[in-house]
């Protein structure tokens, strides 16, 4: 191949990211490096830029947002899952991609205009462990080939490397025939969605500049534009010693936060949290919960939860599949005659409201009337008298205890009444 060539993307696809690819396109004129100062002497023409007056016109006629799946993945944008290592976010993007390429809901989010060409791009594991992935995921949920047809493409990093930007003696710069190669592919095969997975593994420039990062996330923007498709990069996270992992723990510059149109942040579940669910403390590794952090932070349970299950493949390896788990609900089960029974009893005894009262805590006395052990369902305790608090059920009042100490106890507020 000489030197300004065209790139065939079939026949040369497979050179994506090589030295050799790299080191002969490294040459031509039109890869300056993108942060070429202006040549006075005029070698570098100026840019032509003109004011456009804006255009009222009917807002109806302005095309809407063409949204692919949920409200994360959107044509002609960039996304962004940033999540922790050994989490299940691979296996969340494996599910995802099979919801779309059947237009199946498998996570319960809406497939919009589905079902789509879904292309994975896996640049560390190597095909094999995809392929197990998919299959367990499929045998997970039911899907048979003839759902999925040509719409699901699946490749690996260490057979197709993919390196969009270079760091050159000049700086940070796009490396042109590699683009070129993925806009062809994604123009041949009509892709709506690609994943690449982990972004760190589609460049190789420093990822704590700024400014090349933002380069090369608007790069990755400018292909979903030309290519009329959503790309959606998952990140890897910085180390957070167990603190909340939100947009702003993302390795790296904070301008690939700025130039996505959708952050999602995954997080393993807490103690706390497993308390209130009554997870047993063994299995709090099994669940996790998304969360858009381009958004003020939902509450736990307006999250989207998952649990990874183990699915036994005909070869003999157990792989695991992320699936949809609900939050429960803590009044499951409850009946009008607890709560009644709770007050009845309320009214005749001193029941405290803090949880430290031990014995004489009121979550004991729920726990009692509902047949509960009240170490183990602590959580779901605490959300059913938050509950009764808020709606005036029972209330709190502060007295003195019978050592003349100042405490708060628990009173009824409003009788219930069926």
């Amino acid at each position: 191949m000489k030197v300004g060539d065209n790139i065939d993307a079939n026949d040369d696809f497979n050179l994506l990211g090589s030295e050799a690819v790299v080191q002969a396109f490294a040459r031509r004129e039109d890869t300056l490096p993108p942060f070429a100062p202006y040549d006075d002497e005029g070698e570098t023409e100026r840019p032509q830029i003109k004011a456009t007056p804006f255009l009222w016109r009917d807002p109806a006629t302005i095309p809407p947002r063409r949204w692919l799946y949920g409200r994360h993945l959107i044509r002609k944008f960039v996304s962004l899952d940033i999540a922790p290592g050994g989490l299940g976010k691979s296996s969340v993007k494996i599910v995802e991609a099979l919801a779309m390429a059947t237009g199946r809901a498998l996570l319960g989010k809406d497939i919009h205009e589905g079902p789509h060409r879904v292309w994975l791009y896996n640049l560390e594991d190597p095909n094999e462990e995809t392929e197990r992935r998919i299959h367990a995921a499929a045998q997970w949920y039911d899907i048979h080939p003839g759902e999925v047809e040509d719409r699901l493409y699946v490749d690996s990093g260490r057979d197709q490397p993919i390196c969009i930007a270079e760091e050159t003696d000049g700086g940070a710069r796009i490396v042109r025939p590699v683009v070129e190669a993925v806009v062809s592919q994604l123009q041949e095969r009509k892709i709506d969605v690609l994943s690449i997975d982990p972004f760190v593994s589609s460049h190789g420039i420093s990822e704590n500049d700024n400014r090349a990062i933002d380069m090369v996330a608007k790069e990755w923007s400018r292909i979903a534009d030309i290519c009329d498709c959503a790309i959606n990069l998952v990140h890897h996270v910085r180390k957070t010693n167990g603190a909340e992992v939100t947009a702003e723990s993302s390795r790296g510059a904070v301008s690939l936060i700025g130039a996505a149109r959708s952050v999602v942040v995954y997080n393993r579940m807490t103690k706390e949290e497993a308390e209130r669910a009554g997870i047993e403390p063994k299995l709090i590794g099994f669940y996790f919960r998304t969360q858009n952090d381009k958004a003020n932070l939902a509450p736990p349970e307006a999250a989207d939860w998952f649990r990874m299950n183990n699915v036994d493949l005909p070869n003999g390896d157990s792989v695991g599949v992320a699936s949809p788990w609900k939050w429960p609900d803590p009044f499951e089960g409850l009946t009008s005659w607890h709560l009644k029974e709770v007050q009845r009893q309320v009214e005749q005894g001193d029941w405290r409201v803090d949880v430290r009262a031990k014995e004489a805590w009121v979550g004991v006395l729920v726990a009692q009337i509902l047949d509960w052990d009240a170490e183990k369902k602590a959580g779901r305790i605490k959300d059913i008298l938050k509950q009764w608090f808020a709606n005036g059920m029972l209330r709190e009042v502060e007295r003195e205890d019978k050592h003349r100490k100042s405490r708060k106890f628990v009173e009824v507020g409003t009788w219930h009444t069926d």
